[in-house]
């Protein structure tokens, strides 16, 4: 049985995808930040596409900075956003 993470999108990208959140069903036991966006992408195209367009997305997991590699569970929230850069 499985359950779901909320996945957000910021910046350029949301508005690249059309969408600010989305829930995703992955299994009980977790998966990694890179299966869940192989998941998303294989899908919904309009997000592998709007992916494709940003190479070098970040990632915050339950509000902190987070990597690929980390897994994610039921109940996480998982934010995609492009570089930003500040002054």
């Amino acid at each position: 049985m499985a359950d779901h993470v909320t996945v957000l999108f910021f910046a350029a990208l949301r508005e690249q995808v059309g969408l600010d959140s989305l829930s995703v069903a992955i299994p009980p036991h977790g998966l990694s930040v890179t299966a869940l966006r192989h998941q998303i992408e294989g899908e919904t195209p309009s997000i592998a596409a709007a992916f494709a367009e940003q190479p070098r997305l970040r990632v915050a997991i339950n509000k902190t900075l987070g990597t690929f590699e980390q897994v994610v569970h039921p109940g996480d929230e998982v934010a995609f956003f492009p570089p930003m850069t500040g002054g």
